[in-house]
């Protein structure tokens, strides 16, 4: 088992996964958000709206698209329009029935 991890360190690990996640989610352009939404329930959005929740949390104020931008890493209208595609009538319906026990 390994040794216990104090808080500084837990939270520099956390950060340092978040951080990996995002290089990993704009690397991957061709994965769209209504496919994260139907496999995992979350999306791009979704972390830049619990990213915006927690600057809330700590008094600090960051607009929704401020937070798109970090998470995006450029932009969300550009990104919208160098990748987002339209979503076709299976993933539509997925989305749609996905929604129906999604928590939000």
């Amino acid at each position: 088992m390994a040794d216990p991890i104090d808080d500084k360190t837990q939270t520099e690990l956390e950060a340092a996964a978040f951080r990996r996640l995002l290089e990993h989610l704009r690397s991957r352009t061709d994965v769209q958000n209504i496919d994260l939404m139907n496999l995992a329930g979350f999306c791009r959005n979704c972390l830049s709206n619990w990213y915006q929740d927690a600057a809330k949390d700590k008094g600090i104020a960051i607009e929704k698209m401020a937070a798109r931008e970090i998470v995006y890493g450029m932009p969300y209208a550009d990104w919208q329009a160098k990748y987002q595609k339209e979503a076709s009538p299976e993933q539509q319906k997925a989305f749609a029935e996905s929604q129906k026990t999604h928590k939000h």
